[in-house]
């Protein structure tokens, strides 16, 4: 640890930073061989099944409806055409895809912190901390890059929209400082970040939040020269709302409306900080440091701007504003591996890497179960397997006889991921807000399985909305369907006959 001041001598100053971090990224690679399922896998993996079959009309990607989706993105645009051309399976794709989202991290990271550091470090030891420096209770959800959720949602659009994040601040911190990008080339440059902004927006509303004041904090950080930036600004902006208006496949402002459904889902957000980010204290004082430094660092402005939407959303109850953690979390976090490699008195420097060094550790500990999504929990040790969270087990055991459209009636659980095999459900495993009927599709399934459902009450269901198949447990004995294979967990698919 000692190796990462720049006054240090010897190969260690770099080669340790860089040694850890691609270690790390070397088993978030190995993870992308075994790509484990848990979460929104499968509602990505439906997103790319519609646009190979149909990129310019997909519908609705869980259900058999002719709907707009906000999962229609740029990339997942991207994804299905590759999967219609090439003819790989969806999975293969989505490998192929985690990959250029861990380049476009890597490299955004790569980026940013040389705008704020000239070490050569610099860019690993932030990337570590971005990784590592969290807390002792693993968590994982889009948008978050902690080791342990960077491995299971490694696949997600919000990771490519983070990596372009990276690239937008950087991009903004060179454009906006005095001096730069004068005449028609400033123009290009400027309207090229609006265009990017925009396709971070469309990727993954969320993350396009966290980029949005991360923007705004590094124009209002870099101080630029108001007269020639003022009107390249104003049209980047403009740029970047015409391509977020002119996308085909989903109207972005129509979102707005969506929070009612969407706030029950995020209220975890808002429970135990301390134990998932308490490590987070050192980039605190970090950028108590900066601050003290430069009333307008763009850091401190990024955490602020980021602790304003959180705190909002904790006092007025809008629990999805949560998503926006990523703008507290990563500011610090950055902080604290930049300042770990500032030049100052040995004995302040030497006890910012201990600090920094030991924290890393303790987060490294705490994450240490994602190794079994490499190995498997067998080949874990039982202190590090208590870690590991088991990955779900797919459905793919029904594809013998379940082939693309066909309408399958399950429970919410494997509801989220049937579709990934091309099948559609009764009713969406996810909020759908551009589903007007999502409502009375719920409640069609739970009066479906219902104890005291009769048989008319249930052909009747089935037939209304087409289904073909039922997924439950053994020994339903319901009229109407037979029983035509199982699979893990007393799983049963019944076919529906007559």
């Amino acid at each position: 640890m000692a190796g990462w001041s720049r006054s240090e001598s010897g190969p260690s100053t770099v080669v340790v930073p860089w040694a850890a971090a691609v270690l790390v990224l070397f088993l978030l690679l190995l993870v992308v061989v075994r790509l484990p399922w848990a979460g929104d896998l499968g509602l990505h993996a439906a997103t790319v099944e519609r646009l190979r079959h149909s990129l310019t009309h997909p519908g609705n990607p869980l259900v058999d409806a002719d709907t707009p989706s906000p999962y229609y993105s740029p990339w997942t645009v991207v994804l299905g055409a590759v999967a219609k051309v090439s003819g790989a399976s969806v999975f293969v794709v989505l490998r192929c895809g985690a990959l250029v989202g861990l380049a476009l991290l890597v490299t955004g990271v790569w980026r940013y912190v040389r705008t704020l550091s000239a070490h050569r470090a610099a860019p690993a030891v932030v990337l570590l901390c971005l990784l590592l420096l969290w807390g002792t209770d693993a968590f994982a959800w889009s948008g978050f890059v902690g080791l342990n959720s960077l491995a299971l949602t490694v696949a997600y659009p919000s990771v490519v929209a983070l990596g372009l994040s990276f690239h937008l601040w950087a991009g903004l911190a060179s454009a906006a400082a005095p001096g730069a990008g004068a005449g028609r080339s400033g123009w290009v440059l400027w309207a090229g970040l609006g265009v990017l902004w925009a396709v971070v927006l469309l990727c993954h509303q969320f993350t396009g939040v966290v980029a949005s004041l991360g923007a705004v904090a590094t124009v209002a950080g870099a101080r630029p020269v108001w007269r020639a930036v003022d009107l390249r600004l104003v049209a980047a902006v403009a740029v970047g709302i015409a391509v977020v208006w002119a996308w085909p496949y989903y109207d972005f402002f129509a979102l707005a409306g969506a929070g009612g459904g969407l706030e029950a889902v995020h209220r975890p957000l808002y429970r135990g900080w301390g134990g998932r980010y308490w490590l987070l204290v050192l980039g605190v004082v970090a950028l108590g440091v900066r601050w003290r430094r430069d009333r307008r660092d763009a850091l401190v402005l990024f955490f602020l701007l980021g602790a304003v939407v959180v705190g909002a959303g904790w006092v007025s109850g809008h629990w999805s504003w949560g998503r926006a953690l990523p703008a507290v979390l990563i500011p610090a976090q950055v902080a604290a591996g930049v300042e770990a490699l500032r030049e100052r008195r040995r004995g302040v420097r030497v006890g910012w890497v201990c600090a920094l060094g030991c924290a890393l550790a303790v987060g490294a500990w705490a994450q240490a179960g994602t190794l079994g999504y490499v190995v498997g929990r067998g080949m874990l040790p039982g202190v590090v397997a208590g870690k590991y969270r088991e990955p779900w087990e797919g459905y793919h055991w029904i594809t013998p006889w379940v082939r693309y459209g066909d309408v399958v009636m399950a429970r919410t659980f494997p509801a989220r991921q049937i579709p990934a095999y091309g099948a559609y459900t009764v009713a969406p495993g996810y909020p759908d807000f551009f589903l007007p009927d999502e409502g009375a599709r719920g409640v069609a399934v739970r009066r479906y399985f219902a104890a005291g459902a009769g048989v008319g009450e249930r052909v009747g269901i089935l037939r209304e909305y087409g289904v073909r198949w039922v997924v439950d447990g053994v020994g339903r004995g319901w009229e109407g369907v037979r029983e035509v294979g199982r699979g893990p967990r007393g799983q049963v698919l019944y076919e529906v006959v007559g």
